[in-house]
């Protein structure tokens, strides 16, 4: 299977951009303030493509982390003010948190942002990983690095919606499990935008 073939939806999703989503799309009850500030972030949305099809690289998160412990997400964090653009601060927060070099990459596109519940505006980077790598997942902040096919996470079939209390009410979201990963919330949300837009290009 050539690489052409591996990322062919992934390149039809790129070319057919969705609008913004947000940790709120599921939940129209919710009434966000006016005037909030939200926060800048990146993540990288890493694809290795093989002999047999392509996968996705995602991390757990530290059980000993304030926010999200415990959770599956892309590599990725809030940018800072020495990123020259949000694609930098994805490639940063890749390298520190799993090992993934920027020389190791080829940026394919941007996704359209998602809006976490914890006030980040969050902008999807998606790229190709050049050659194979062997993760390093950073001390205290990532648990384990793992990856998923991605035929896996662009079948849309695979989706489903959840929910569970939170803060006095119930909100609800996305899951697309796999194995013994729970993959839920702001990064199944970004991966089902992505089979959306794939399904509809």
């Amino acid at each position: 299977m050539t690489v052409a073939e591996c990322l062919s939806t992934v390149m039809a999703a790129l070319a057919n951009p969705s609008a913004a989503s947000s940790d709120f799309d599921l939940n129209p009850d919710v009434v966000l303030p006016a005037g909030r500030k939200l926060r800048l972030a990146g993540v990288l949305v890493p694809i290795l493509c093989n002999d047999t099809g392509a996968e996705v690289y995602l991390t757990k998160r530290s059980s000993a982390l304030k926010h999200h412990p415990g959770q599956i997400a892309f590599p990725g964090g809030k940018q800072d003010a020495s990123d020259k653009d949000i694609t930098q601060t994805a490639l940063r927060e890749a390298s520190e948190e799993i090992g993934l070099e920027p020389t190791n990459v080829r940026v394919l596109g941007q996704m359209p942002s998602h809006e976490t519940v914890t006030g980040f505006v969050v902008t999807p980077i998606v790229a190709q990983v050049l050659e194979p790598f062997a993760p390093k997942p950073e001390a205290g902040e990532v648990d384990e690095v793992f990856s998923v096919p991605l035929s896996h996470v662009m079948d849309r079939s695979r989706y489903l919606v959840q929910s569970r209390r939170w803060r006095g009410s119930r909100r609800h979201y996305y899951t697309v499990p796999f194995g013994p990963y729970y993959i839920w919330g702001a990064t199944a949300r970004i991966l089902c935008a992505l089979a959306d837009a794939a399904d509809e290009s």
